[in-house]
């Protein structure tokens, strides 16, 4: 599916002198966007629990390309090579994206929403949803976003943190975004809700050079979990304590040699963010607060 033809009337109908993020954006007109996109929501949880971490994550590969315009969503063409189809967003999951064109279709089946909501606001309300659903904080969205209409595999090229980056790598991915150093460490911490390809992490536990960094008990489990000749489809929890909950378990996970990418397990290493690790593992209140800022 083209989702172009999604995204073009919409883009059509909006006056860009009147694209000013806030919240409330549709209060006048279309009061009731954000219930209905977390009906839609629900609907595709129920039908696949993996909708969460999937639409997580979708929003974030949408975001760290220029910016979170949906631009992620547009189908490549033949004469164009599309940000979906760059190695890096190939395992992005068919149920993130079906999770969002099915809100779009709910509101568009809503008279006065047709063609009114961009996609790039509903991924933004969904990702909001999914955090909440699996026991993360609630906070409001600021919206009024237009879809992109430009969608490279090219831009996507350097711009995604990668499993093995440490620190300085990660903080120049975020600070390109905006995003500060307690941005990045609280960010990372979705991954508590993630799910990981065996592949990305063959190396760290099958290496010939042990990683020190790995608790004793956790290597041999995840080396079961992940043999040398895995499918390469196969995917595991990336938080393997309280998988599917959003939490600060993450950190203390990472005090105890449990993070699964080498990118999880450097912010404990890494005397620049460890004391926020270890102030966020002993207080899931305030680490909610961060995430939610």
């Amino acid at each position: 599916m083209n989702l172009l033809s999604l995204l073009l009337p919409l883009f059509l109908s909006l006056n860009l002198s009147s694209a000013q993020l806030r919240r409330n954006f549709y209060a006048g007109s279309f009061p009731n966007v954000e219930q209905i996109v977390r009906n839609a929501l629900g609907q595709k949880i129920q039908q696949s629990s993996i909708t969460v971490p999937v639409v997580l994550r979708l929003y974030f590969h949408d975001c760290f390309v220029n910016g979170c315009d949906a631009s992620v969503m547009i189908e490549s063409t033949k004469y164009n090579k599309a940000e979906k189809d760059h190695p890096d967003n190939l395992s992005l999951s068919g149920d993130g994206f079906d999770a969002i064109v099915k809100a779009k279709q709910a509101l568009d089946a809503v008279p006065n929403c047709r063609n009114k909501v961009s996609c790039a606001d509903i991924i933004t309300i969904a990702t909001r949803d999914v955090v909440n659903i699996v026991g993360g904080p609630w906070y409001d969205v600021e919206l009024g976003r237009l879809d992109g209409l430009s969608s490279t595999a090219a831009s996507v090229e350097g711009m995604l943190p990668q499993p093995t980056d440490d620190v300085n790598k990660l903080t120049s991915h975020f600070a390109k975004n905006g995003l500060s150093l307690d941005d990045m460490f609280a960010l990372s911490a979705t991954h508590t809700i993630g799910l990981a390809h065996c592949t990305n992490v063959l190396d760290r536990i099958h290496g010939v050079k042990k990683d020190p960094s790995i608790n004793a008990t956790y290597l041999p489990q995840l080396k079961d979990l992940c043999p040398k000749d895995v499918d390469p489809r196969k995917e595991i929890f990336m938080d393997p304590i309280t998988p599917g909950k959003f939490d600060n378990v993450y950190y203390q996970n990472l005090q105890q040699g449990r993070g699964l990418f080498k990118s999880d397990q450097a912010l404990f290493t890494d005397p620049r963010s460890k004391p926020t690790v270890n102030l966020w593992a002993s207080n899931g209140q305030l680490y909610n607060q961060a995430f939610v800022n």
